[in-house]
């Protein structure tokens, strides 16, 4: 054995190694380029060379649309934990905990009240990244409240939607969301406050069949994919080929299903014009200048 180099170069490669965080570069899953996490996070990830735009999670989200990136946390009701005790690979409370240490949420819905533009807002945010943006329970109680908030603040709901569909292990529980979303929609639109909704990479399944189609103006992020059972599903039940770019946001622009596709950096300027359009409001004054209560406790 080569004492040198079986034992002493190895010690001296582990001693000068640098350790690179595994997210130091992002892969744009259309090109392949590789692009310094840095630069896309700085660009509201969107990739810069394609444009392709990345799953944004809650916080980013709201950071990206309120004035001074500061807003006011809604708090949500409690719901059950686990109440079919459910249990496939592992159990449905360990899959919790291990989403909530992943994203930094207590669920898939993060709601925010601040200033867009200078106009009052409520913001409702799915993050793809816990459990897949799933609709359960506390979602949909999440959805709910930002509905009910909106309401009581007499202002604007936008809700950026981005899901799989329902939660399997909450059965039957997770699929009552759906009507109760459906009506606190209801409710919003008797106060005649606007609900815009925009339509994020994934938006499928239940959250599509229920409270995400219900909008005022549906707006989609390019490339999204929107519908209610993917394509893969749809073309083994017909047994026919697909269009190209079929449940595509573009595609559906197209066919009159979302009013407008818009590219993430014009989002913000384009929701702010759409509320003062809705809420026939004056030119907003300064956003630091403006005084913002912060919403009631959550009760539950």
């Amino acid at each position: 054995m080569n004492w040198i180099s079986n034992v002493v170069r190895p010690k001296i490669r582990n001693i000068l190694r640098r350790e690179v965080p595994e997210n130091l570069w992002i892969k744009c899953p259309e090109t392949g380029q590789l692009v310094f996490y840095k630069d896309v996070e700085s660009n509201l990830f969107v990739i810069p060379g394609s444009n392709y735009h990345m799953r944004m999670g809650a916080a980013a989200r709201l950071k990206s649309m309120f004035d001074n990136a500061t807003w006011f946390d809604i708090a949500v009701p409690e719901v059950p934990v686990d109440p079919l005790k459910f249990r496939d690979e592992q159990r449905y409370t360990d899959r919790l905990k291990a989403a909530r240490g992943k994203t930094g949420l207590n669920d898939a819905v993060k709601l925010g009240y601040g200033k867009l533009d200078g106009l009052a807002a409520v913001i409702a945010v799915q993050d793809f990244d816990f459990m897949g943006g799933s609709l359960g329970m506390a979602a949909g109680e999440a959805v709910i409240k930002g509905l009910d908030t909106a309401v009581e603040k007499g202002c604007p709901l936008i809700l950026f939607a981005a899901s799989g569909g329902a939660r399997m292990q909450e059965g039957i529980l997770s699929l009552m969301q759906m009507p109760r979303t459906i009506i606190a929609v209801q409710r919003l639109r008797e106060a005649c406050k606007p609900y815009i909704v925009v339509l994020t990479n994934p938006t499928t399944g239940g959250v599509t069949a229920s409270y995400a189609m219900l909008g005022d103006v549906h707006i989609a992020e390019p490339g999204a994919l929107i519908g209610f059972a993917g394509p893969r599903v749809i073309e083994q039940t017909i047994r026919e080929k697909l269009p190209e770019g079929f449940q595509k946001a573009e595609y559906l622009r197209d066919h009159g299903m979302v009013d407008m596709v818009v590219h993430r950096h014009e989002l913000r300027a384009t929701i702010a014009r759409l509320c003062r359009l809705l809420t026939k409001a004056p030119a907003s004054a300064p956003a630091q200048h403006i005084s913002l209560p912060a919403p009631e406790p959550a009760t539950t």
